[in-house]
């Protein structure tokens, strides 16, 4: 039981099960300050212990990090266990288990017999020995911190698992010049052409802002340019200009780009000095069809990979598809709907698709798209193909690192969503894995990252995007 003379400087965190299963290094996560576990926390981790998917990993990865640290113990853990105890954790505090029976009273109308209750009963006992400290939950529930908040106890959600806590602030790969910028660099703007490009060599304080394979524009009038960053040295810095995917003659499978944004993303898409992709867009803005179009050109007609992979999060059925009758691919496809969609497109573009657009088949196409689950990513490695994770924004970071890691040689990896349309418990914009790679990949020499802004869907789907 943690001191009646704990400083009070330092303060208490009761942790709820579903940070540890969302988390397991969480234990980790409070720096100077102790940490409290009531017992039906380990009950709770102990019933979810079983099975294959994240959440049970998780428990069975927290349990590991509690035996190893009550195993460092050589006096009796009712006097705190240090939490630094572990590898090189940033953790100065010490953890509590709950080791006597604790009955607190609640209010008449909290229901008995309830774990989250009973952790509640746990804080309002901590909260009434320890008046002089914090006393505070960290749960990823939003009625369980309600719960805490009408006991007239401390809570909050867990915020070290977020990359940003302003999304707003998440790096959208394209940047707007200002409208004087030529007129500043016009004195000391260098150019050399080299074959269908030509590089520009800038110098002044914006280029400190610029990041690798970041694209730059600017529309005046009636001229536009457009370019992406390639080299960036302190204050100076190197553009190219791009392919410009918006023109027939620049079409991919019979698709060409219909705004500046999707233009970009066709340049990362063809470009095979690029390893990987993030695309943040809502519905309809063609993350999707373009992604498939360069997969298509880059597989069957300039042979660059051996086919393509295409895969999801299956929220829907708590990521197990073993209910469903058939194959792998069979049980995958009620939720590639999209995909099925989008090669309708693919197929329907006629005499435009070049001499493998009039010569492919739909069965032709689909033999080279194989559909995998995520449950079965572990241990693989992919050699020479095109992967796409729909959906990525429901992945956690942890799943994110999975399944990046499974590129092997000549593999690239473009991942699509919509940080907007989160369907994974607890996940938020801020702590989703698609977050955390835009974040994290962004200035790297072989990745890029674009937001597209446009919706090219119809009319009709573009105005209730922005009205409903």
């Amino acid at each position: 039981m943690p001191s009646r003379k704990a400083a009070a400087t330092t303060k208490l965190f009761v942790l709820d099960t579903n940070v540890l299963m969302h988390d397991p290094t969480s234990l980790f996560r409070f720096k100077e300050h102790d940490v409290y576990l009531p017992i039906f926390v380990l009950e709770e981790l102990d019933n979810n212990k079983k099975g294959m998917s994240e959440v049970a990993r998780n428990a069975r990865q927290t349990s590991r990090f509690l035996d190893t640290l009550v195993s460092t113990v050589t006096h009796k853990i009712e006097s705190g266990i240090p939490l630094k105890a572990i590898g090189n954790m940033d953790a100065s505090g010490r953890l509590f288990l709950q080791t006597q029976f604790i009955e607190q009273e609640l209010p008449g109308n909290f229901a008995s017999g309830k774990a989250d209750n009973a952790i509640l009963s746990v804080m309002l006992h901590l909260h009434n020995q320890q008046p002089k400290r914090s006393v505070i939950l960290v749960s990823k529930d939003i009625n369980m911190r309600l719960k805490a908040r009408m006991l007239g106890l401390a809570a909050q959600d867990y915020f070290n698992d977020k990359v940003l806590e302003d999304t707003d602030l998440l790096y959208s790969g394209v940047l707007a010049l200002p409208e004087d910028f030529w007129e500043k660099h016009s004195k000391d703007l260098r150019s050399v052409t080299q074959g269908e490009f030509t590089y520009y060599d800038i110098q002044g304080p914006l280029c400190r802002n610029l990041l690798l394979n970041q694209f730059v524009y600017q529309e005046n009038g009636r001229t536009s340019f457009q370019a992406v960053v390639t080299e960036v040295n302190g204050n100076t810095a190197k553009l190219r200009t791009l392919t410009d995917y918006t023109h027939n003659k620049n079409a991919i499978w019979g698709i060409t780009a219909r705004n500046r944004e999707q233009s970009f993303v066709l340049n990362l898409l063809m470009n095979p000095d690029i390893d990987f992709v993030t695309l943040l867009g809502q519905a309809g803005t063609g993350k999707t069809l373009l992604t498939l179009a360069a997969g298509l050109m880059q597989t069957l007609e300039h042979k660059i990979y051996s086919e393509i992979i295409m895969t999801r999060v299956t929220v829907p059925v708590g990521e197990d598809i073993g209910f469903l009758p058939g194959t792998e691919e069979e049980k995958m496809t009620p939720w590639m709907g999209a995909l099925d969609d989008n090669l309708d497109v693919l197929n329907s573009s006629g005499d435009e698709g070049g001499e493998w657009g009039r010569a492919a088949t739909r069965d032709l196409i689909r033999s080279r798209i194989k559909i995998k689950s995520l449950n079965f990513m572990r241990g693989r490695t992919f050699l020479k193909k095109f992967l796409i994770i729909d959906e990525a924004q429901n992945l956690t970071p942890k799943q994110m690192k999975t399944l990046i890691t499974r590129a092997g040689p000549g593999t690239k990896v473009v991942c699509l969503g919509n940080i907007a349309q989160i369907d994974t418990p607890y996940l938020t914009e801020g702590s989703s894995g698609l977050t955390y790679v835009v974040d994290r990949f962004k200035g790297w020499a072989h990745s890029g990252h674009v937001t597209l802004q446009r919706g090219e869907r119809s009319r009709l789907a573009d105005y209730a995007g922005e009205v409903l």
